[in-house]
């Protein structure tokens, strides 16, 4: 197995702290993903790559019906811990579990960078409806932020960083391109969940016990000298929440 496949099937040892660490997704960058399918009533999507369940929640809330798919079991049961109302299934983007033409939409969230745009493409492609649309979504530290480029540097950048810092997501056909857009956001977080965003990295869940210690007492030290905390230690954290979606062709 590759470094890359390792760290992409790393997250079930980290499932709890994944879930304490990671941002939620913006309702409005959500909506906008499903906008070409929202008059469809019921709704159905698929959340690919769903892990614990953050984008799962954010699609119920727009009224939509939801499978959740992941490679990992300890993923899908730490969403079902939280949300048992939904169905899950373990599959991936190139290889999902559900009859043709079956939903109207599909989404990842901070999962397309594990995913080979080919095939991938043409899977999610067959599970959906004609009009059908895809959404990809990533939440991405604003790294314009001189200290928060600094925090990267320090727990190692990812490949979903790099996917967007190089100009985007890629897909195939039965998908054209991509439509994008940005939103900046702000999250206030207190060390310790500020701690558990850099556990749930795969580099760092990945990491030899020693050198995870190294870069946890980095993040410490980092964060003792921010410039503006809060009275309770607390920190924003700049984001800046990259959205695509794109509709099935012919």
């Amino acid at each position: 197995m590759t470094d890359r496949e390792q760290m992409s099937t790393s997250f079930g040892r980290a499932a709890a702290t994944y879930e304490a660490g990671r941002p939620e997704y913006p309702a409005e960058a959500v909506e906008w993903m499903l906008e070409p399918v929202e008059s469809r009533t019921p709704l159905e999507v698929a959340d690919v790559g769903a892990g614990t369940g953050k984008l799962t929640r954010a699609v119920l809330a727009t009224g939509a019906e939801v499978v959740a798919i992941d490679p990992d079991p300890a993923m899908l049961e730490q969403l079902r811990a939280g949300l048992s109302e939904v169905r899950t299934v373990e599959g991936t983007a190139e290889r999902m579990p559900l009859p043709d033409a079956s939903v109207d939409a599909v989404v990842l969230g901070q999962a397309w960078h594990w995913v080979d745009p080919g095939a991938g493409s043409t899977e999610i492609g067959r599970v959906l409806r004609p009009g059908g649309v895809l959404g990809l979504i990533w939440n991405i530290r604003d790294e314009g932020v001189p200290w928060v480029a600094r925090l990267t540097e320090i727990m190692h950048g990812s490949n979903a960083e790099q996917l967007i810092a190089d100009g985007g997501p890629r897909v195939a056909a039965p998908f054209a391109g991509l439509e994008r857009r940005e939103r900046a956001w702000s999250r206030r977080m207190s060390r310790e969940t500020l701690l558990e965003m850099v556990r749930s990295r795969s580099y760092v869940i990945t990491a030899e016990p020693a050198d995870r210690a190294r870069i946890e007492r980095q993040v410490l030290a980092h964060i003792a000298a921010h410039p503006s905390p809060a009275a309770d230690g607390s920190i924003e954290m700049p984001y800046v929440t990259h959205a695509f979606r794109a509709v099935r062709g012919a």
